[in-house]
């Protein structure tokens, strides 16, 4: 009876096959997205197969702006395939409000940097509305910034 041993990559292997840099991988596995691998007796480490996959999933979720919190939560979720999947859907829906409130905010700061680009007259400095609209704050449209990232000017 024949019992087949599991691929083990090194760093390297799962770095090219996923895209994710070398220093990257270990900062997954320091902060505890990626298990520990067992180590070579040169002391290099040495993967499972199911690592690249993790990774991959870990990558995405990256590429689509999930912080790495939620990502961890998500990894936990899908290390047990048979519960509800109730949480991942209130935690990608977090997050789509975010982005959404995101895309609002960078929508509002376009529209009034253009207004400013598109009232300035380019005669000189004196005259210029960019200079203008960024020295009084009273000339915008509206507030930039939430509350929770205005710097405090007291």
């Amino acid at each position: 009876m024949s019992h087949s041993v599991p691929a083990l990559h090194p760093i390297g292997h799962l770095a090219e096959a996923t895209g994710i840099k070398v220093p990257t991988i270990r900062y997954y596995e320091q902060i505890g997205l990626l298990a520990p691998p067992p180590r070579s007796q040169g002391n290099r480490r040495l993967y499972p197969a199911a690592a690249i996959q993790r990774l991959r999933f870990i990558r995405h979720a990256r590429e689509l702006g999930f912080e790495i919190d939620a990502i961890r939560q998500l990894l936990d979720m899908a290390d047990q395939p048979d519960q509800s999947c109730a949480d991942a859907d209130s935690i990608a829906r977090r997050h789509l409000a975010d982005i959404e409130s995101k895309i609002a905010r960078l929508t509002a700061l376009g529209q009034e940097v253009r207004r400013m680009t598109e009232d300035c007259s380019q005669s000189s400095v004196r005259q210029c509305r960019v200079i203008q609209v960024l020295a009084d704050h009273g000339q915008c449209l509206g507030e930039h910034l939430p509350e929770s990232e205005k710097i405090n000017e007291k």
